[in-house]
């Protein structure tokens, strides 16, 4: 099977995803299958488009079941960087609920500072989280979101949803 006929998926590790509505909206929109995949239920659409995974609540179950889905013509949605160096090495597209594309050049950069603020934290040098997630953290991330289905659309991937 070649390329062209391949469709374009999207895998969102949604326990923590705060764009899943912007997600459903740009799945409708390019006609795009979105696996919404979670250890807990979760409200979806009612959409041929999109599908509600669930999976154990053993640790790293729904990195597991989206890691071994990932393959280029896919894009993740992950703030997980753990999970986001899986897929990136599988040859997904991968992008943060803000925006933030990882790509090989950029996915052992995002590994390194995650590590190394675990151990801040663990040290107690370092507390608190991530910064609120704005506005302009939403934008960007439709942004980049539409740039990566728009690219796989030109290197041959379809819709092919119903």
């Amino acid at each position: 099977m070649s390329e062209t006929f391949q469709p374009i998926t999207l895998y969102v590790d949604a326990d923590a995803c705060p764009v899943k509505p912007e997600i459903y909206k740009v799945a409708e929109r390019h006609r795009v299958k979105v696996f919404v995949v979670s250890n807990s239920f979760m409200q979806v659409p009612q959409s041929p488009l999109v599908e509600r995974v669930v999976v154990s609540a053993g640790f790293d179950a729904a990195d597991d079941w989206i890691a071994e889905r990932a393959r280029r013509g896919a894009i993740v949605i992950t703030a997980d960087i753990p999970l986001a160096h899986r897929c990136v090495t599988a040859g997904a597209d991968v992008i943060g609920p803000t925006g933030k594309p990882f790509t090989e050049a950029s996915i052992g950069m995002a590994l390194a500072t995650r590590n190394l603020m675990e151990d801040l934290r663990a040290m107690g040098d370092v507390t608190g989280g991530p910064k609120p997630f704005s506005a302009k953290d939403r934008s960007a991330f439709l942004s980049a979101l539409d740039i990566a289905i728009n690219r796989l659309k030109r290197a041959g991937f379809g819709a092919g949803a119903p």
